[in-house]
């Protein structure tokens, strides 16, 4: 079960056994099923999620019901609704599993004491929450500069997986589009 998380903790290259030995005590294993919800609106984010297989999605629902997906997270990533877990605050947005998935959690307080006793785990943090920082400005950049055959066109070439793994529904509202949209650019390829 954290077989991934060592190997990415290893190829940062800057974790070595005995750092690792002290950060597994704070993980903890969960199995989900497709579809199930990790966090609702108006609950606090108290875990950060490690996805050793499988996909999360961070989305608001607006009050016609209509979903705004906000984030993916596939193998190998951390995840949550990051405004809520850092403010420790209500969170406007959900956290559900599109697929079945497997995952490792750790808890806020957990969390907070890597970074305060491990530099290692703040400069791991840092690196993961500009990273994923650059991929949401790029994103709502090319909600401005781009249309949608441009942006589906960015997704194939950049992050295939989305499309390879997503059900058109969720692909298409991420991309800020319609599923009739989607399927004529999908025809196109």
């Amino acid at each position: 079960m954290f077989k991934a998380l060592h190997q990415k903790l290893k190829n940062e290259g800057f974790f070595d056994k005995t750092l690792i030995d002290k950060i597994d005590p704070l993980f903890h294993s969960l199995e989900t099923k497709k579809g199930e919800v990790l966090l609702r609106q108006g609950e606090t984010a108290r875990y950060l999620y490690f996805i050793n297989k499988g996909c999360l999605r961070v989305f608001c629902v607006q009050d016609d019901g209509k979903e705004s997906t906000r984030f993916f997270a596939f193998e190998n990533r951390f995840a949550t609704a990051f405004p809520s877990f850092i403010s420790q605050q209500p969170s406007s947005a959900f956290i559900d599993t599109v697929e079945k998935s497997s995952l490792l959690k750790i808890h806020y307080d957990d969390f907070q004491s890597l970074l305060r006793t491990i530099p290692e785990w703040e400069r791991l943090y840092r690196q993961d929450l500009e990273r994923d920082y650059i991929e949401s400005i790029q994103r709502i950049e090319s909600f401005v500069t781009m249309n949608a055959g441009e942006r589906y066109r960015r997704i194939l070439k950049n992050e295939p997986h989305l499309i390879q793994r997503l059900p058109n529904k969720i692909l298409a509202n991420y991309m800020g589009i319609s599923q009739e949209t989607l399927s004529r650019l999908k025809s196109k390829d």
